[in-house]
């Protein structure tokens, strides 16, 4: 810093005005009140250097950032990502093509600037990405249920991802195992309303008996 300098910060395509820093009076300014309040007890500048210091930052925080002084002009362009989940493997029962393939779906929600992949070890099978927008995203797979290969589907951004692996006996059981379930169900009901018929029937054998007997002895 220049003992003659005035420093400015400014953010966003309507540069606005978030840090100043006036050498010659020694005072420093944050206006962290500006812009929804986004920056609020985030900024800081450095006394020595007149660097612009962002804590705690948010996708919100991404943009065109630009310094001012008497004699230098820069910008910076600073993109924030967000944390990224975890990618959920389900058994997708209603897209089953055949009955010796097991249909699966990879899913994720209220991602931007992502790719979502299934792969087969090392090898990519497929991929989907999103837009600037938060969205969900879902990309299937079918595998054969005896197919002893490795797949995992891997969420990525630009600076990080994360892997879900899939685990092909577990999930590939799912729908057989409800339909095997509701079958039982079904069964155990069927059982149960014809033992209560049963109840009835007997019921009504023994009060016609009675009637019976009752109409002899008259």
């Amino acid at each position: 810093m220049m003992d003659d300098d005035m420093i400015l910060w400014r953010f966003g395509a309507e540069n606005t005005l978030i840090a100043k820093i006036n050498v010659m009076a020694g005072s420093m300014t944050v206006f962290d009140d500006v812009l929804d309040e986004r920056f609020r007890d985030r900024l800081k500048l450095d006394d020595q250097t007149g660097s612009l210091i962002i804590t705690n930052t948010r996708t919100e925080h991404t943009g065109l950032y630009q310094l001012q002084t008497n004699s230098v002009s820069k910008s910076f362009s600073l993109t924030v990502y967000a944390r990224l989940p975890v990618p959920v493997i389900s058994r997708d029962c209603s897209s089953s093509s055949s009955s010796s393939y097991c249909s699966l779906l990879c899913s994720v929600v209220n991602v931007s600037h992502v790719t979502l992949s299934w792969y087969k070890g090392h090898s990519l099978l497929s991929s989907i990405s999103a837009s600037d927008l938060s969205i969900s995203l879902s990309l299937p797979l079918e595998v054969e249920y005896q197919d002893n290969n490795t797949y995992s589907c891997v969420l990525n951004s630009p600076i990080s991802n994360q892997t879900r692996h899939l685990d092909i006996s577990q999930l590939c059981h799912t729908c057989s195992e409800v339909h095997m379930h509701g079958c039982d169900s079904a069964e155990a009901v069927i059982r149960l309303v014809v033992t209560a018929l049963m109840g009835v029937a007997s019921a009504a054998a023994a009060v016609l008996l009675v009637n019976d007997v009752r109409s002899t002895r008259a």
